[in-house]
């Protein structure tokens, strides 16, 4: 019996060792199972985290891009603005030239030696003329017999004239440029 007791004893023990190891293999199975979850957990964290990361990494470089379209738009923007202002200080100063002209072609239709007065005038006139020349304005060249341009020419009116009809006849009051771009037009009668 003894033998007996030691037998049931030993497959107890075989038994509580089986029971134990499966315990252990279980627990290991569960271990396996939730590592296999906190991996696949992490994974959804990592692909969230690099989701996030491309959203802001594109809105930061929209910023970059419409600061730097700000910046160009702005520049020219305030450019257009200093011409406006510039093209609108010249139109209001263009008859002044134009007063000069007349002025000097009184005192040539007089006739003689030029005056004090007579040359005072001129002075003030190249002065005026240099100062346009350094904004950018540029006089309209138009010759008698030109092609009429209504870009850059406005009729008055017709006259008797030996050049083809339809051309430039005469200048009536000049015209000007801003940097290549019409402020006034010459204005000009053409040939009949």
């Amino acid at each position: 019996m003894d033998q007996d007791m030691t037998k049931d004893n030993e497959d107890m023990e075989l038994l509580e060792d089986d029971l134990s190891l499966a315990e252990q293999a279980g627990q290991e199975e569960i271990d396996l199972l939730d590592e296999d979850n906190a991996v696949k957990k992490m994974r959804e964290k990592l692909r969230v985290c690099e989701d996030e990361k491309k959203a802001y990494l594109d809105g930061w470089q929209r910023a970059q891009a419409d600061a730097v379209n700000y910046k160009k738009d702005e520049g020219k923007r305030l450019e257009d603005l200093g011409r406006f202002i510039t093209q609108s200080m010249l139109s209001d100063l263009l008859p002044v030239l134009d007063s000069f002209d007349l002025a000097l072609q009184s005192f040539s239709a007089k006739g003689g030696q030029q005056n004090q007065i007579e040359q005072g005038v001129l002075m003030i006139r190249s002065q005026l003329t240099d100062a346009f020349k350094k904004r950018g304005v540029a006089q309209i060249e138009v010759m008698p017999g030109d092609a009429f341009n209504p870009e850059k020419h406005e009729s008055v009116g017709e006259v008797e004239s030996d050049k083809l009809a339809g051309t430039v006849a005469e200048e009536v009051q000049k015209g000007y440029t801003l940097a290549g771009r019409v402020i006034r037009p010459v204005r000009v009668r053409l040939a009949k």
